[in-house]
């Protein structure tokens, strides 16, 4: 369980974080766009979990190392961002989210089962 102080960190790297990879940073990327979906930030604040998602890339994977090789100019980014607000800024670790594309394989997973329908009851007594 995330402590409060946790979760104002967590959203405030967050919402920084999207602003660098859509405003500021998008050309070192090819003008992919990605999104920030989730930080999670570790209780010492020292190691920043943070979970993105890609739209209209072909190579999910290697854009996820660029973002990790990348890193350290990112995590600058952010320290100017936020110097003001945390004494410390936690080492970001990336991470590719793919929970919109898990869902949509369960969904369709449930769309192409084929369930009969139940036996109907008699109810006279």
């Amino acid at each position: 369980m995330e402590s409060k102080r946790q979760q104002k960190v967590s959203r405030l790297l967050q919402k920084d974080l999207s602003e660098i990879f859509q405003r500021d940073s998008r050309h070192l990327f090819n003008g992919a766009f990605i999104t920030v979906t989730n930080v999670r930030v570790s209780p010492d604040f020292s190691i920043a979990r943070v979970y993105v998602s890609f739209l209209v890339t072909p190579n999910k994977e290697l854009l996820l190392e660029s973002i990790k090789e990348k890193s350290k100019a990112i995590r600058q980014q952010l320290a100017e961002r936020v110097r003001h607000q945390l004494r410390i800024m936690p080492e970001l670790h990336f991470y590719l989210d793919d929970t919109a594309e898990y869902a949509a394989k369960m969904d369709a997973i449930f769309a192409n089962l084929d369930i009969p329908p139940a036996p109907e009851e008699d109810d006279e007594d």
